[in-house]
């Protein structure tokens, strides 16, 4: 009887991390299939204005993944697109996989977000984007970036 109620306590509070709802306010299933240039980055020709795409964990950027072979690749391609506010070289690493929702893109019906840290030369603090391999969106540069030349 103390396994079946421990069981059954573990099982409430692992269901329970992920709420059956999902927070992110971005996704588009319609979003097209994003074109890559001759150096393997995307072709991006959208600027946001919205001081959140990116930057809130409910407006990730959608880079969405076909296979598990491409899982980092789509990061990696949305990343290398990409510049600091004056065309200066970034870099960037992925510091945490975070805030948990329900997709059924997913085998375990649930993903995570990855955070990448972004710094540039001159730069006072890194940035923080959360990045989201589990559904599509219009990938556009996210506000103070640019794009690389």
């Amino acid at each position: 009887m103390k396994n079946c109620i421990a069981s059954l306590i573990v099982l409430i509070l692992t269901s329970s991390c992920v709420s059956t709802k999902s927070t992110l306010k971005n996704v588009d299933d319609n979003a097209p299939v994003l074109k890559l240039t001759t150096n393997n980055t995307f072709v991006i020709n959208q600027y946001s204005k919205d001081v959140k795409y990116g930057y809130d964990k409910d407006y990730p950027i959608n880079v969405f993944f076909r296979n598990t072979k491409e899982i980092d690749a789509n990061q990696q391609r949305f990343l290398n697109a990409l510049a600091g506010p004056k065309g200066e070289k970034i870099t960037y690493k992925k510091t945490e996989s975070c805030c948990p929702f329900p997709t059924k893109k997913s085998e375990m019906g649930a993903g995570f977000l990855d955070v990448y840290e972004i710094s540039w030369e001159g730069q006072k603090t890194p940035i923080k984007l959360y990045l989201n391999i589990y559904e599509k969106g219009i990938l556009m540069v996210p506000l103070g970036l640019s794009l690389k030349k």
